[in-house]
This record gives structure tokens, C-alpha cells and sequence, in this order.
């Protein structure tokens, strides 16, 4: 069906249901944290500012905690329909990590969820703020029971192939596993530094619109502080992560390099900054290039060498064409962060941070730069793994359920219009939550919608009132 495989189309299928789940855990991971510094400080200070902006944004956490569920049911059942070979061969590995998340993590954030979110009222602020504080562990536990198995796919240790199929030997090596600590380090980053963008860029984005409250500030400021701190942090843990890579995936680096050969001995490698890698051609074409920093990125010296595409058999190589570029991507908006945070300091120290016009335009733009390089991220780890799903044991063709391109072909569009729907909706609706705005209350009562209170609902879909989408059909028309 459209002149594509069973297996593109299975590639497809999965590519298009986690690119739409990664985001909403990776939003929730941040949102969570951030929800603990907020209450925090809120019991620390009395400060109703920090309240505020705690019942503001726990309304988009819960919506996106939703969303993030749902999202992520569909991936598990698709193991099992369209990878079922995989399935079986890796299934004693793959199978209880996912139920040890399920069993840890998940059930943390639900067993404390409804407390978090309808208990401000109810309980004391220690046990809310625990409540609030475990979510959050949940999230980050959860992430680990994911990374885990993905990684082992990606570096597989502790294991033996007994019958033909993948059995575990010790546990603690197929979980901690090489790139493990690395990948779990870089994803949690990635999730706090583009949460931070995300609050970040509606705060500017309320600011350009004339919004100015103590609320609106505060959370602004939080985030630059956020990005100043995390975007070098996470350059940083890249840089590690891709030397890890090159140690255990090198044709994942030559494919992030576009590099297909090896120069004159001691000329070091060259960092290609714009190309296009050709597959069929095997080489990379207009390319723009600075001699040796490729070397000095990735061996620390001038002079080294790093693995190059041809070194592997045409059949093992990623296609380099997507690596290359999805890579270049995650950096180029790794520096953009970077910039951001830095510039938001220095405003901030001459004093101009809330008046600057093209500043405030540039943090509301990048709000969505964090969860695009996530993307770029997970494109340039999952492509680049190929031809393997498990690495150097079991090849992507190989996992593959044996389904016709018709049932694929059909499943794809379904999922395709179901999610277009159903999740389109669900970000329209964040975006109406923060089109509204955090309230400011600074030195009055809590505007906590609890029973008999006047104020903004405590349920997270009434936070939107009528009004504002009033307001909003007449802004389209």
C-alpha cells in the first residue's frame, strides 16, 4: 500500500505513536518537578504568587498527564501486534522492565495524583506537598523503567540466547547497561530544559500581549534561570553521551558525521557543518566543512579518528541521510537554548528583561524548541540505530509481525485521523489553558475553586471558561 512495505509501514506506525507520546511524558516529567519548587516555595514563603502559579499549571499537567497515558497504551499493545517476532525473541527482557515500570512508577503517580489535584483543600499542605513531590518521583522512576529497556535494545548486556531467544543472566547488567546512565541523564534534562521553555514562552508570549503580574514575572524569571542553568548542563551530557555512542554504536556516529572515509593519517577528521549524505553515491555532497574540529569533538584531540561509514557493510549502515540531519537540528536548537538563557541573564542584569520587544519574541518562539530538539533527539537514536532493533542481534526485518501492507496500510491511516483528532484537540486545549493565563492573587485569598469558593475550578477541563473561547472565536473571526 502506497507503493511502501509491511515493514516501512510498521516502521511508520510506531515512528508516528511514539513521536506523539514522547512529548507528553517529557512535558510531564518537567511539569512535575516544577509543581515541587512551586509548592516548595510556596510553604517556604508564603508568597500567594507561587500558589498561583502552582494551581495554573497543575491544571496543564493533569490534561497533559492524560494525554500521556493514552498515548502510551497504544505503543504497548503494538509490541505485541505489528513487532510480535520481537516479542517473542526479546520478551523476558523487554516484558518485565515494562511491568516494573507499570508496577512502580505508574501506580506512585496515581496512587498520589488525585490528592495532588484535589486535595489542596482536603488535606494538610505536608501531606499535599508529598503528594506532589511522589508524583513527581513517579514520573522520574517511570522514565527510568523505559530508558532501561530501550538502552538494553540499543546496548544489550547480561543476557544469553538460549533456543533462540534472548534469556537474562543479571539483571542489574541488562538494566544498567552501558549507555543507560546516559540516555537517562540526557532524556531527564531534555524534559526539564524544554518545560522550562515551554513556561518560558508563555510567559513572554502573555508579557507581549500587555499581561504584566507579579505571577506572569515570576515565572518567567524562573525559566530563564532554568534554561541559563540546564542548556550548558545538557551540552555537557551530550557531549559524554556521544562519546559513549561512539564506544559502542560507531556507525551511529558516522552516520551523525556524515562521514564515509578515512583521510591521510594524522589529518585528523573534519566537522561537516552542512551536507547532504548520499546513500547510493556514498558520499557526502556540498558539504561545508572545519577541519579537525570532528576529531576534537569526538577524541578530544586534533589528529583522532573515528570510525567511518564504509567501514561497515552496506546492509549495516543507518541511513545517514536522516541522522545527519535530525542531529543537526537537536544542536542547532542546543545552541539557540543556550543563547536564550544567556541573553536572558544579561537583560536581566542591565534591567531591560520585561521591556525588550524582540527579546520577548524570541523565548515565545523557542516555547516549543525544547520538545522539537526531543524529537530531533529520539530520530537521530532510533534511525540511527538501524538495521537493528536489538543491536547486533536481532534486525528490524527480522521483528517484524507477518502482516500484509493492506492491514498495515488501513491501521496507518486509521491511527493517522484518530490521533490527528483526538490529540489535536488535547494540545488545542492546552493551548487554551495557557492562552488564559496564571491568576495573580498577590497578598489576597487562595483562588483555589474548593466548594463554596469563588475563583478558577479546581477540575483541569472547567479551567477554560466559556469566555475565553468566546474571546477566541471572535480573535479567528
Amino acid at each position: 500500500m502506497w507503493g511502501l512495505t509491511a515493514l516501512e509501514l510498521a516502521r511508520i506506525q510506531f515512528g508516528l505513536t511514539i513521536s506523539f507520546h514522547i512529548i507528553f511524558p517529557a512535558i510531564t516529567i518537567g511539569l512535575a518537578s516544577y509543581l515541587v519548587v512551586l509548592e516548595a516555595c510556596w510553604l517556604r514563603t508564603g508568597r500567594s504568587v507561587y500558589r498561583d502559579l502552582y494551581h495554573f499549571w497543575s491544571k496543564i499537567f493533569a490534561v497533559n498527564f492524560g494525554m500521556g497515558v493514552v498515548s502510551g497504551l497504544v505503543m504497548a499493545y503494538q509490541f505485541g501486534t505489528n513487532w510480535s517476532v520481537y516479542s517473542d525473541y526479546a520478551g523476558s527482557i523487554t516484558g518485565p522492565l515494562l511491568a516494573y515500570e507499570v508496577l512502580t512508577a505508574f501506580f506512585l503517580e496515581a496512587g498520589f495524583l488525585g490528592v495532588m489535584l484535589f486535595g489542596w483543600n482536603r488535606v494538610g499542605p505536608a501531606l499535599h506537598f508529598m503528594a506532589t513531590a511522589m508524583v513527581a518521583l513517579g514520573t522520574l522512576v517511570s522514565a527510568t523503567w523505559i530508558l532501561a529497556s530501550n538502552s538494553w535494545m540499543q546496548t544489550p548486556q547480561g543476557y544469553a540466547i538460549i533456543d533462540g531467544r534472548v534469556a537474562p543472566t543479571d539483571w542489574l547488567a541488562v538494566i544498567f547497561n552501558p549507555s543507560f546512565p546516559y540516555r537517562l541523564v540526557h532524556m531527564s534534562v531534555a524534559a526539564f530544559l524544554a518545560t522550562a521553555l515551554m513556561v518560558g514562552g508563555a510567559a513572554a508570549w502573555h508579557l507581549l500581549r500587555g499581561t504584566d503580574n507579579p505571577a506572569v514575572r515570576k515565572m518567567f524569571m524562573m525559566a530563564l534561570w532554568m534554561v541559563a542553568i540546564v542548556a550548558p548542563i545538557q551540552a555537557m551530557v551530550g557531549d559524554a553521551h556521544g562519546l559513549n555512542t561512539l564506544k559502542h554504536q560507531p556507525a551511529k556516529i558516522a552516520a551523525m558525521e556524515g562521514h564515509w572515509q578515512h583521510g591521510a593519517p594524522g589529518a585528523g577528521v573534519p566537522l561537516i557543518v552542512f551536507g547532504w549524505p548520499d546513500m547510493e553515491r556514498e558520499q557526502t555532497r556540498y558539504k561545508v566543512e572545519i577541519p579537525r574540529l570532528g576529531s576534537l569533538i569526538l577524541t578530544h584531540s586534533l589528529d583522532g579518528d573515528i570510525p567511518a561509514l564504509k567501514d561497515f557493510a552496506p546492509r549495516d549502515r543507518p541511513n545517514s541521510t536522516v541522522v545527519f540531519w535530525s542531529f543537526r537540528i537537536m544542536v542547532g536548537l542546543g545552541v539557540l537554548m543556550i543563547f536564550l538563557g544567556l541573553t536572558g541573564l544579561l537583560l536581566r542584569w542591565r534591567g531591560t528583561v520585561w521591556s525588550n520587544k524582540t527579546f520577548l519574541r524570541f523565548a515565545a518562539g523557542m516555547g516549543p524548541a525544547g520538545l522539537f530538539a526531543i524529537l530531533a533527539g529520539w530520530f537521530t537514536t532510533e534511525v540511527g540505530r538501524q538495521p537493528w532493533v536489538v543491536y547486533g542481534l536481532m534486525r528490524t526485518a527480522d521483528a517484524v509481525s507477518p502482516h500484509g501492507a493492506a492491514e498495515l496500510g488501513t491501521t496507518l491511516a486509521i491511527f493517522i485521523a484518530v490521533y490527528a483528532a483526538v490529540f489535536g484537540t488535547g494540545i488545542a486545549y492546552l493551548l487554551r489553558l495557557i492562552r488564559k493565563g496564571p491568576a495573580t492573587n498577590e497578598g489576597a485569598q487562595p483562588d483555589t475553586g474548593g466548594p463554596g469558593q469563588p475563583g478558577t475550578p479546581a477540575r483541569p477541563l472547567s479551567a477554560a471558561r466559556k469566555s475565553d473561547r468566546d474571546d477566541a472565536a471572535l480573535e479567528e473571526h
